[in-house]
């Protein structure tokens, strides 16, 4: 499996905990909070870092709900409160794990701005080939009254008589 740059360098601040043991699944097949991550099809990584910007309370119920939601389900003699309450027990807590946050934050932040960048100069060219596409106005074939005047001399009047 390869892994993201994000991934990379998140891993070895959160190991410990997306490497605890949760229990087993119905199926009897053993859980780590990776796999349990991973079977929702959430990125493990992001995750943690998500849980270690939240209150301990916050990420206790975050985790219970996800432990709930699996799949294949957790065995039946596995609460998901207090299991959540002792994994989350593991996330880093200080200025590191803040840093690792407010990095994700930022390429969060980065790739909206591409996006909306994108968006915008597919917007910009969509208008210039509506509008190259549109048939130009017809030209005025009419032409001006040609004037009496032919020169400048029969301009003049005589005001003699």
């Amino acid at each position: 499996m390869i892994r993201s740059a994000s991934v990379s360098r998140l891993s070895s601040e959160f190991d410990q905990f997306l490497f605890m043991p949760i229990g087993e699944d119905a199926n009897g097949t053993p859980l780590s909070v990776l796999s349990a991550l991973a079977r929702l099809s959430l990125d493990p990584w992001r995750e943690a870092a998500e849980l270690t910007r939240m209150p301990k309370e916050t990420a206790v119920q975050r985790l219970s709900s996800l432990i709930a939601a699996l799949p294949s389900g957790p065995s039946s003699d596995m609460d998901a409160s207090t299991t959540a309450a002792r994994l989350i027990s593991f996330l880093p807590r200080g200025p590191q794990s803040d840093m690792q946050a407010r990095a994700i934050a930022a390429a969060t932040d980065f790739r909206a701005v591409w996006c909306m960048t994108i968006f915008m100069a597919c917007m910009l060219v969509a208008g210039w080939l509506v509008a190259a596409s549109q048939s130009p106005a017809p030209a005025d074939t009419t032409l001006a009254p040609t004037s009496t005047i032919d020169s400048p001399k029969t301009a003049l009047l005589d005001f003699s008589q």
